[in-house]
């Protein structure tokens, strides 16, 4: 394999994520905020409140849970890994040709799409790599690594199944390997999370939660929004499109019909939940990548310049930010895009904070900004670093909706908190949406009285406890 084409997906990757340096995205905000408070000391689940699967903070503790630099660096070098199973996969599937135009094209659709989606290395963004792995190892014939690697996908995102289910298309006689094999990082979980006593805090955040929030779209017609959102993503990613149909119309029963499937089930899995984030069609890369990889090398050369134009669709679309953000660090300028507004201000807050507060003091957040804990470094007060358990309103809708999806999760996690005593408190949630503001919340009227104002931002209210003499912050 010769090294030198690969600079071209790293330093695509390297470049485009170093420009977002200066933001933290909302999915990437808990995990690394998680991940802070395990190198605390704290348990994850039993100590530390979080939904997903553990694999997104566990890899957060590779680079210190730090943002900057070296998160966009981590980001730049999973892309590069994403590259290579896509590679792996498609010169397996025909040859070296295949396997490097599949691994371009999945470099730049990392990197122009929607930032929200391609930045934050989370829980959707890290079953990539898996995915297109899993299914590699299976076309290799190794059905027992295939089936382990599935289980790595599953362990950041519960459509690791999907992942699974990609694999048996490509080796249906290894079912027993497969399964054992996806069966062991489970076990291996499983005990590890048994010896830390947060087994059963475990299925209770990410499983009983997890199938509440699947069964509760914030969507009034989702069907609609997903098939609008569906073809938005098809017009950005035309070339995969029309890639693979070329390959599909021409290999009937062999390796396309199976990407063809493949597809299908990544489909399946976007529409689950029925929410149609961006982030869900990840999904749909990996097949899509290796079948487009065969189609477009199929196709006839103006065929090819031709679907290999509309590669324009997106740079244009999404190039141009890069450069404005990438003026903004180098001048050293605060980069003024909607898209960022609360992340901006959870960096004043935490700016602000870091002057007044003492090493070693407590926070805690109200609203959807675990951010500030990355921010800000200080320990978490509670459990909880957002309020999603305490208020019962996913995050996916607390800034616009108040409706209740866990009314007894959300009462029993308050009568929690009160046993907590944090010296700050910041509420980055009743700025935006007053009707989950604290103070809606009998329970948490006497606890609130305990604090009084002490600074504001834009979005956020900083308060701090009545009961400490004044000189402890500086």
């Amino acid at each position: 394999m010769k090294v030198r084409w690969w600079y071209g997906p790293l330093v695509l990757a390297a470049v485009t994520r170093l420009c977002h340096v200066n933001i933290l995205w909302p999915e990437e905000t808990l995990p690394l905020a998680a991940a802070v408070e395990m190198l605390n000391g704290r348990r994850l689940y039993r100590d530390i409140w979080f939904d997903k699967p553990p694999l997104a903070p566990a890899v957060c503790l590779l680079w210190g849970a730090q943002a900057g630099w070296p998160l966009r660096l981590a980001g730049a070098l999973f892309v590069l890994l994403a590259c290579w199973c896509v590679w792996g996969l498609a010169r397996a599937l025909w040859g070296e040709r295949e396997g490097r135009l599949a691994a371009l094209l999945t470099a730049f659709f990392l990197s122009f799409w929607a930032p929200a989606a391609v930045m934050p290395l989370a829980s959707d963004l890290l079953m990539l790599a898996p995915h297109a792995g899993a299914v590699w190892l299976a076309v290799k014939g190794r059905p027992l690594a295939a089936g382990l690697v599935a289980g790595l996908a599953f362990q950041s995102n519960p459509k690791g199944l999907l992942v699974l289910a990609a694999s048996f298309l490509f080796a249906p006689r290894a079912a027993s390997q497969l399964a054992v094999g996806f069966l062991a990082p489970c076990v291996a979980v499983a005990a590890w999370l048994a010896t830390q006593g947060a087994l059963g805090d475990y299925w209770r955040e990410v499983w009983c939660l997890g199938a509440t929030y699947a069964r509760n779209t914030f969507l009034p017609q989702p069907w609609k929004v997903g098939l609008a959102r569906t073809v938005n993503w098809a017009g950005f990613h035309l070339a995969l499109v029309l890639g693979a149909a070329a390959l599909w119309r021409r290999d009937r029963g062999g390796a396309g019909t199976k990407l063809a499937v493949w597809t299908l089930l990544g489909l399946a899995g976007v529409t689950l939940g029925l929410r149609f984030f961006p982030r869900y069609y990840f999904l749909l890369l990996p097949p899509l990548v290796v079948a487009a990889a065969r189609g477009i090398l199929l196709m006839s050369r103006r065929a090819r310049v031709a679907v290999l134009a509309v590669l324009l669709i997106p740079l244009i679309r999404f190039g141009p930010r890069y450069l404005t953000l990438a003026a903004d660090v180098v001048a050293g300028r605060e980069h003024q895009w909607r898209d960022v507004a609360i992340d901006r201000d959870s960096r004043a807050a935490a700016g602000w904070l870091r002057t007044h507060a003492q090493p070693g003091e407590t926070l805690f957040v109200w609203g959807y900004r675990p951010e500030l804990y990355v921010y800000t470094r200080l320990p978490a007060a509670s459990r909880f670093l957002e309020s999603q358990p305490l208020t019962g309103v996913f995050a996916d809708r607390h800034l616009f909706q108040s409706d209740i999806s866990d009314e007894r999760l959300a009462c029993v996690s308050r009568r929690e908190l009160l046993n907590a005593r944090p010296i700050w408190l910041v509420d980055g949630l009743t700025p935006l949406n007053p009707h989950l503001g604290m103070d809606r919340y009998p329970e948490l009227r006497p606890w609130l009285a305990s604090y009084h104002l002490v600074a504001a931002t834009r979005l956020a209210r900083i308060y701090r406890r009545t009961d400490l003499p004044r000189q402890a912050a500086r």
